[in-house]
């Protein structure tokens, strides 16, 4: 009920629509209420008036017109009403949603890597549409029509009860029949609910990774292995939406049947206190006219308790991850980080992703300092531990034991927006927007002129390319850059990185896919941004930090060797092996081209 209760909160924050929107519910369901009334009088009015009985002929034709009048009056009210409520209704619903997605997706923002790491995009995706949608429609399907069911029942049955007891009584037969009902669903239907949308994420994620994947899969033909796959995540789904179809419509035919029995039965002893003399046709013609109102709302309750068992589930899978505290995130007062020199100090730091017995080692007391002008060279065998120090360094985790400090200042004691200004990271895997050149270049500070972009593309080596395409820095990079290469996606990356002018960079392998000559003029072009800046340089290729000031070998995330080139060279090691295997294999030319750079590129 938890889940529910947030969503009512919700909904009293509209106070105005809110209210307009239960008054004029209130006011539907009154109005609708005179219509038997009304027509009772008509029924009795129109008899008298065929039997030439009671009153003149004349004041009964006078009086039938005034009942046509006021149930026409009545029936144009309620509809009036009724349209009111249910815009106020789909208003606030509308806003609640619009409120949940951007709330939601302020969270996925805030939300650490180890989150991202372990929840899949699919499901995500799935929540912030499909389940924000279940709780937006519960305002309007299920809060507001509940009121008018109240309503209805409540004050109709008493009315009706007033004017005969029996009759009465016979008329409500039906309501504890589709109460239990009802019930009974609820507690199957939200159930079936959240496996439905389980399931539903399945299906995204199979989507998601197929479309993201597409050129894999057509290289490797798998198309009927994909289909086969999406097929049986499909099958899987419908089998339960087809459940749950099954269990809606039974319940409502059940409700239904309850209904037209109690319909009967009202006929059977009304018609016999007809003959009696007890009651009057109009009388029975206003009981049956109240329980042909009540069959629509009737037939709501199955909408009513399948929108409440969604709200239970979709709410419950939204507010989960609003609930979430980040694992990364802004200590209590946390200042804006105080650079002074910008020097970067990693201090016995040890890290492991995961937690508990399952957490996986990936670095284990790193020490190493990288001060202004000064760079930092970083290589080991895939999965030593290279990019996780990338990682730490911005906040992406934070350490599980030891700290990194800027300046003096502990990370972690420093706002993140302020620390991921003062740090560049350019990764390996790089992503571009749907968006022109420069708004990708220009990502990081959207207010750059197109001087500063330039300049930054020119120092990535990607400005003589721009410049060749027909419409420039104009030019729409397809989804995630599959218009340009490897390449020069990571030159595009580099450039968006440098424009920021950072006062720590690191460069995370992103270089891996540029060929050397490109990279050695990229170092020389960068050479005068990293003069005054502390610089970090991830590779398994070695000529991308040979002249670094120091190099660290890291091999299962252990620093196992350190020095400059030329002394971890003379010391014979595991970097001395990898100097000579690269070379072997023909990467002589970029070592060479390395060697021939300047001091510091």
């Amino acid at each position: 009920m938890n889940t529910v209760v947030r969503i009512l909160r919700m909904a009293a924050r509209y106070r105005f629509r809110l209210g307009l929107g239960v008054v004029c519910t209130v006011i539907a369901a009154n109005f609708q209420l005179l219509i038997p009334q009304f027509l009772g009088a008509a029924v009795d009015h129109a008899q008298s008036l065929l039997a030439g009985t009671g009153a003149s002929p004349a004041e009964a034709q006078a009086a039938l017109q005034w009942a046509a009048v006021m149930l026409l009056t009545a029936g144009v009210l309620r509809g009036l009403f009724t349209m009111i409520h249910n815009y106020q209704g789909e208003a606030i619903g509308q806003s609640i949603g619009y409120e949940l997605r951007l709330a939601y997706f302020e969270k996925l923002q805030r939300m650490s890597f180890a989150y991202h790491d372990r929840v899949h995009s699919g499901d995500l995706m799935t929540r912030g549409m499909l389940d924000v949608e279940g709780i937006r429609r519960f305002v309007d399907g299920a809060m507001l029509r509940t009121i008018v069911l109240v309503i209805l029942v409540g004050y109709g049955g008493y009315h009706l009860i007033g004017i005969d007891p029996v009759l009465g009584a016979l008329a409500l037969s039906f309501v504890p029949v589709v109460a239990w009902r009802a019930a009974v669903s609820s507690i199957t239907l939200r159930r079936t609910w959240r496996a439905l949308q389980e399931r539903m994420s399945i299906l995204t994620r199979i989507m998601e990774e197929n479309l993201g994947g597409i050129r894999v899969v057509r290289a490797f033909a798998a198309r009927a292995f994909e289909m086969a796959k999406f097929d049986t995540a499909s099958d899987s789904a419908i089998v339960l939406a087809m459940r749950r179809i099954q269990i809606r419509y039974t319940n409502a035919a059940f409700m239904t049947f309850s209904y037209y029995a109690a319909m009967g039965l009202v006929l059977w002893v009304g018609s016999h206190k007809i003959i009696e003399g007890a009651i009057t046709v109009g009388t029975l013609a206003e009981f049956l006219a109240f329980m042909a109102i009540l069959q629509q709302p009737v037939r709501q309750v199955g909408m009513i308790v399948n929108s409440t068992a969604r709200a239970f589930v979709s709410g419950g899978r939204v507010f989960e991850l609003l609930d979430m505290d980040p694992a990364v995130q802004d200590k209590p007062g946390a200042a804006p980080l105080r650079l002074t020199d910008g020097v970067i100090r990693f201090e016995h730091v040890d890290f492991a992703y995961g937690e508990g017995e399952g957490a996986s080692p990936a670095l284990h007391d790193v020490n190493f300092e990288v001060g202004p002008g000064k760079s930092l060279g970083i290589v080991g065998p895939p999965g030593s531990g290279k990019s996780t120090i990338a990682h730490l360094i911005p906040r992406f985790y934070d350490p599980t034991l030891g700290r990194i400090t800027i300046d003096g200042q502990d990370i972690r004691d420093v706002t993140l927006d302020s620390l991921r200004e003062a740090v560049g990271v350019v990764q390996q895997d790089t992503f571009l927007f749907t968006a022109t050149v420069d708004s990708n270049v220009a990502y990081g500070d959207l207010s750059a002129d197109r001087e500063r972009i330039v300049n930054a593309t020119d120092s990535a080596q990607l400005h003589e390319y721009i410049d060749s395409l027909p419409t420039g820095y104009d030019t729409l990079v397809g989804e995630r850059g599959l218009t340009l290469s490897g390449g020069q996606r990571q030159r595009l990356s580099i450039a968006r990185s440098i424009l920021l002018t950072p006062a720590i960079i690191v460069f995370d392998d992103s270089t891996a896919s540029i060929d050397a000559a490109t990279e050695q003029r990229i170092h020389a072009a960068l050479k005068e941004l990293t003069r005054a800046r502390a610089t970090i340089i991830i590779s398994h290729r070695l000529s991308s930090f040979m002249h670094a000031d120091e190099i660290l070998f890291i091999d299962q995330g252990r620093i196992v060797e350190r020095g400059s080139h030329e002394e971890l060279l003379a010391l014979g090691g595991r970097y001395k092996e990898l100097y000579d295997l690269q070379a072997d294999f023909g990467d002589d030319l970029g070592l060479a081209a390395s060697a021939a750079a300047p001091e510091g590129a």
